[in-house]
Parts: C-alpha cells; sequence; structure tokens
C-alpha cells in the first residue's frame, strides 16, 4: 500500500487514506470535524452516522500517532439538531408575536361557539389556522407543516469513550474564547437558550514519553496562554471560502504546544488548510486528508500562495 508523504493535500475518505499514513509517525494531529449542523459537506449524515465518522477517525489515531503523541480535537461540545422524536411544543415569545389572538382569546371564542372548527375560528378571530393550533396545542408549525423539535446533545463524553476504547487517553481540555454571535445573524437565538461564545479542545494522548519543552514558547507567551485554560482568540470573521473556518492562531498554539519544529502535524479533516499552513509557518511537516475536492483544492491554493513549500504539493484523488 502506497504511504502518504509529508507536506501533502489527499482528497479523499479518512477512515481509508488513515491506513496509508506510516505507523508511529504524526506527533500532534488537530482537526476540527463536522459539527453535525447541515452544512453542504454533512447534508446527508444521520446524528448516528456523524458518530461513527467520529469513532473511526478517533480510533485509526492509535496506529499512526508517536507513542507520547497528541491528538487534539476542537469540536463545539454542545450540538443541536432537528429530532423527530422530540415533543412538538413551541417556546411562547409574546414579544415576537405578529398575530395578537391569545390562547385566551381562542379558548374564549371556542366556548362561544363549540360547533366552530379551526377554519371558522380562524375567520372569527381573523387569523391563521395554524394560530389557532399554536395557542390550543403549542404545536411548532411553520406554514403548515409540523416541525421538529430541536434535540440539544453534549459530544464530550462520546469522544472520551471512543479514544479510551483503543487506549488514547483524555489528557488535558482547552476552551476557546470566541467572538459571540452578533445580532441579527441566524446564530442568535430567540429563546431561552445561551448564544454560543466557545469551543473546546479535547486533548488525547498516546501512552509514551512525551517532552515538556518551555523553549517552544516565550516566557511572556507561556503566562499569556501556554498554560491558561481559556484561549481568547477572535473568530475568523468572513466564512467565504469555507462555512467553518478556524483561526490560524488557533492551530499555531496547538502545534507549537504539543509538538516540535520537524514533527508531522496531522488533519484528517483539512477544510481550506488552516492547520496545514500554521503548521508550516511553525517549522512543521504536515499531512492534510479532505473529501470535498473543490475543498481539498482551495487547501492546496491557499498553502502554495502563502509561498510556505518550494516543492510542488501532492494533491491525489484517491
Amino acid at each position: 500500500m502506497k504511504q502518504l508523504k509529508v507536506n501533502g493535500v489527499y482528497c479523499g475518505d479518512s477512515c481509508v487514506l488513515m491506513n496509508q499514513i506510516e505507523e508511529n509517525s504524526i506527533s500532534v494531529s488537530f482537526w476540527s470535524p463536522p459539527y453535525f449542523m447541515g452544512k453542504d459537506y454533512e447534508k446527508d449524515a444521520t446524528y448516528e452516522s456523524w458518530q461513527t465518522l467520529l469513532k473511526s477517525v478517533i480510533q485509526l489515531h492509535k496506529r499512526v500517532l508517536k507513542p507520547g503523541g497528541f491528538l487534539v480535537i476542537n469540536i463545539a461540545d454542545i450540538i443541536s439538531f432537528k429530532d423527530e422524536t422530540m415533543p412538538r411544543i413551541m417556546g411562547l415569545n409574546p414579544k415576537n408575536r405578529k398575530c395578537a389572538v391569545t390562547r385566551e382569546m381562542v379558548l374564549k371564542a371556542k366556548a362561544a361557539h363549540p360547533d366552530f372548527n379551526r377554519d371558522k375560528l380562524a375567520k372569527l378571530l381573523n387569523c391563521s389556522e395554524q394560530t389557532i393550533d399554536r395557542r390550543l396545542n403549542g404545536n411548532n408549525i411553520r406554514g403548515g407543516k409540523y416541525e421538529a423539535g430541536t434535540r440539544i446533545k453534549l459530544v464530550g463524553g462520546n469522544i472520551e469513550r471512543y479514544a479510551y476504547d483503543v487506549g488514547l487517553y483524555l489528557y488535558d481540555r482547552r476552551i476557546w474564547h470566541k467572538d459571540p454571535a452578533w445580532a441579527n445573524c441566524k446564530w442568535t437565538t430567540n429563546t431561552l437558550k445561551s448564544v454560543s461564545e466557545t469551543e473546546d479542545l479535547y486533548i488525547f494522548w498516546k501512552p509514551g514519553e512525551y517532552v515538556v519543552n518551555r523553549d517552544r514558547l516565550s516566557p511572556d507567551e507561556w503566562k499569556e496562554w501556554g498554560y491558561r485554560q481559556v484561549w481568547n482568540i477572535p473568530s475568523v470573521r468572513a466564512n467565504d471560502e469555507h462555512s467553518a473556518m478556524f483561526p490560524v492562531e488557533l492551530a499555531s498554539r496547538v502545534i507549537r504546544l504539543f509538538s516540535d519544529p520537524g514533527d508531522i502535524v496531522l488533519d484528517p479533516f483539512l477544510g481550506s488548510g488552516t492547520t496545514a499552513i500554521a503548521a508550516l509557518k511553525t517549522g512543521r511537516k504536515f499531512i492534510g486528508i479532505e473529501k470535498m475536492p473543490h475543498y481539498a483544492a482551495l487547501a492546496k491554493t491557499k498553502i502554495k500562495k502563502a509561498s510556505l513549500v518550494q516543492d510542488e504539493l501532492s494533491l491525489t484523488n484517491l
């Protein structure tokens, strides 16, 4: 089987291509997986298939990581997704209602006209049939169709279990404090739920000796973020090239903290190439795998544009 060369961008399935990485060769693997939020590259995924993907990729790291190497996963620990089994009940938000009809008004009309169906009640109160149903039953209806409820889940426990099952141990957790969602964007909320302001970095260790090298960072860097749990790093302000980009600074900190110059960094979900650029800027080598051909091509272009690699990059459709 042909092995993947360093400083190469490979287009294909990580669950297949990671078997072509030299055993015990990766010092640190840093990546942000699909978040199961319905983006174009995960539109056909189910929660179960998404978890299978995470489990498979995590467990393949047992073979490719060096003894003493680290796996660092950047993920939003709280995710939300549509779940057909959830009760279809609306959260009441009276100030946002476009219709002044209340539940009490509907009940009063219904008592006065017990023979009226939903259509007649709607005409009487000068509102839509959907409004009558919402007020009476609390149903979450959009355009006359029932919407599945939104389910909230934590994913950190699953990630830890998948790693532990193959002998990778949770070493630490850092918190990336990013910009909060701004007003009127689709990530803000009209519910009681909070707006996302952080993501988690789960750090796993493959048993073996590792080096604690204080010379990797300056004294000020150690004080500012080296041993700090919370990293304050602004988000990427424009995700026009890729819908889920993280800042180069985030990848650079992970790579500098957990590896040395000359080491190999892996990203099995390379996206637009941020991890590879951070690796090369800090004097490391990289192997990048990206399933979507247009993102793999974008990553190759961005890395070459950064003038970080003199040799021609490998972009192989496997």
